[in-house]
């Protein structure tokens, strides 16, 4: 059994809602254990045997059919995600900035992401094929050039971002 993480893209915003009780039942309807949900935001932790494309093709069609809409998820062991977490290099705890990371599954298309966030002027370090850190100022985070692209259809059904302190949660760090 593998320790994964899987995060939902677009759950309990615009319209797709998605109660973690609700997550959690499907998801263990599912052939995986231990499954754990954090905040209201699909993030989930859970063990599976399967490998981690498998477990997204199981868990995208369970939510589609559960819960009504186009559900895409990036799913990463959850060694990886400590990793990841611990690579990032601004504060999860400054008063006047989030910290982010965008995590995908298709690596190309998060890198044309990390590109054109460049491009953009925005600040970022690409943590790996599968996630770029970047911080904002609070209360811009809809101004901000990643957060923008990111909401491009064309990274829709790739990506999704996550505040550092739940991911840290997930990752059980201090």
């Amino acid at each position: 059994m593998t320790e994964y993480a899987v995060l939902l893209r677009g759950v309990n915003v615009g319209g797709a809602t998605v109660r973690s009780a609700d997550l959690r039942r499907t998801l263990a309807g599912l052939p995986v254990s231990a499954v754990k949900t954090y905040l209201a935001t699909g993030n989930v932790t859970l063990s599976a045997g399967a490998q981690s494309a498998d477990l997204k093709a199981m868990v995208e069609q369970a939510l589609r059919e559960e819960f009504g809409y186009e559900a895409w998820v990036v799913v990463l062991t959850l060694e990886r995600l400590r990793e990841l977490v611990a690579a990032v290099p601004y504060p999860a705890d400054d008063p006047g900035m989030h910290a982010y990371v965008t995590f995908g599954s298709d690596p190309q298309l998060l890198r044309e992401l990390s590109e054109a966030g460049s491009a953009a002027g925005a600040e970022q370090i690409l943590l790996g094929e599968e996630a770029v850190a970047w911080p904002c100022p609070k209360g811009q985070t809809p101004d901000s050039a990643l957060f923008k692209l990111g909401s491009k259809s064309v990274y829709r059904a790739t990506t999704t971002t996550r505040n550092l302190r739940t991911l840290q949660r997930m990752a059980g760090f201090p």
